[in-house]
């Protein structure tokens, strides 16, 4: 595995998955078919993990802030939806000393962390680790983004944790490569389509081109809203910035791309 790491030892195992629209791939919605069958197809290539560290866009804090408690429950973020969405289980363990070595590993960055003892697994965790892990058995910790919510300050979370994880720890981006709440539930016109597909084809290329430099990588990933059709394709960034923390913490092209169909629309995840 060649990359550009200083020398330093292989990071962490690195997925970013388009995690779908709540709870709903749980649920055998038909929107989501594509998305059961790409992670099916995923999980092929997913090393089993001595742990799991998830960056889930559904969770923002002023500063990186990571769970810390033994057992965290499980938060249904969502509403709407039928009974059996709260009755989900995924009673994965939580992992404090990762926890505490990460905020160590933050600090020595620069970041000024927080480690939160009373939080739980939100859907960003439990929707697709309950597809690739189902027997809850991996301790877990999930990281916050930063309600900054700046492109620059979270490929260099990424660089941070990239340094501070081993190659026995999977780190999970969990988001949406699109993100349009708006487009889900309208007919989308020519237009609409046609910047789906540009900005897909634009962030597939930065992820996985490897005739970028990691410099021209990052800067393509810190002036994301210059891509064709960026702001549609993501009217807020929060879906998008654990790619930035992917990218950050592999620091190389991505292995595999998984091009994909979710509720009619083109999306994507990312294994490096």
């Amino acid at each position: 595995m060649s990359s550009d790491r200083d020398g330093a030892v292989p990071g962490p195992q690195t997925l970013f998955v388009s995690h779908g629209g709540g709870p709903l791939p749980l649920l055998g919605d038909p929107g989501h078919a594509d998305m059961i069958r790409c992670i099916a197809q995923l999980s092929r290539h997913v090393r089993r993990p001595q742990a799991i560290v998830v960056v889930s866009a559904h969770w923002e804090a002023d500063v990186p802030s990571l769970t810390s408690a033994a057992q965290p429950g499980l938060i249904y973020d969502y509403s709407g939806f039928p009974p059996e969405s709260y009755a989900l289980e995924y009673p994965a363990p939580g992992a404090p000393a990762l926890a505490t070595r990460l905020d160590h590993a933050l600090r020595e960055a620069g970041f000024a962390p927080c480690l939160d003892s009373k939080r739980g697994f939100d859907h960003g965790l439990f929707v697709p680790l309950k597809m690739l892990f189902p027997q809850a058995d991996i301790p877990c910790i999930q990281v916050s983004l930063m309600s900054s919510l700046d492109a620059a300050a979270h490929y260099a979370l990424g660089v941070a944790l990239g340094r501070a994880l081993d190659p026995e720890i999977l780190l999970l981006g969990s988001g949406f490569s699109f993100h349009n709440l708006r487009a889900f539930f309208t007919r989308a016109n020519e237009q609409q389509r046609e910047w789906n597909l540009e900005f897909e084809a634009w962030l597939i290329e930065t992820c996985s081109s490897e005739a970028l430099s990691e410099a021209q990588r990052q800067a393509r990933l810190v002036d994301w809203t210059t891509a064709p059709g960026a702001r549609f394709c993501h009217p807020r960034e929060e879906h998008l910035l654990p790619i930035h923390v992917c990218a950050g913490a592999a620091r190389r092209p991505c292995s595999r791309v998984f091009e994909l169909q979710i509720m009619g629309l083109k999306s994507s995840m990312y294994l490096w």
